[in-house]
């Protein structure tokens, strides 16, 4: 995604370095990706490496998580255990921001996420997340909300328990100090 914002050359460096050992650590989530292939991929791309940057600083631990070989793009998404710290206590989006009366949150998930140039995961994508280790086993995550739920003023959100992977809804006006949301970048 194209925002305009891009990191200087030493904070470039500094974040490729965290990124590599991060994807070093953790094998399981990328199998057969080269790291030298992702890194010349991001050093192609500074505005995925600004909102790389921003899923770091808000506490996603960003990881690659897929590879696409027809269109040569990696998919990265927070890989934090938890809902990333930075990002919770939102409502779902700007119309349910809008219509809340009192105890307004601070911002939404989607402003927020379009802010950082990522996109909020869908059902499927959580579900996929999942298959690479139990994550919101204490939190939630706001997911991508099918428009004739968002229409009834529902959104959707999931997390982990039981050892089940769990997805729920709520109205999108709510928000919870627990519950954040996941970002997802295609470089």
């Amino acid at each position: 995604m194209a925002n305009g914002k891009i990191l200087n050359s030493a904070k470039q460096q500094e974040l490729l370095q965290l990124l590599q050992h991060r994807f070093e650590a953790n094998p399981n989530r990328h199998k057969g990706i080269e790291w030298t292939k992702v890194q010349a991929k991001l050093l192609t791309n500074p505005a995925a490496l600004w909102s790389l940057a921003e899923m770091e600083a808000t506490c996603g631990e960003p990881d690659v998580i897929g590879y696409n070989s027809k269109t040569d793009e990696y998919t990265f998404c927070d890989c934090s255990a938890e809902s990333p710290k930075e990002r919770r206590s939102l409502c779902y989006d700007a119309a349910a921001l809008a219509s809340r009366k009192a105890n307004k949150p601070a911002n939404n998930a989607m402003d927020m996420a379009n802010e950082m140039g990522v996109e909020l995961l869908n059902e499927a994508q959580y579900r996929a997340l999942q298959k690479l280790g139990p994550f919101d086993s204490k939190t939630s995550s706001w997911l991508r909300t099918p428009d004739a739920i968002r229409q009834l003023g529902g959104a959707i959100f999931g997390d982990y328990r039981f050892d089940t992977v769990f997805i729920y809804h709520n109205g999108a006006e709510s928000y919870y100090a627990a519950r954040g949301f996941r970002g997802l970048l295609v470089v």
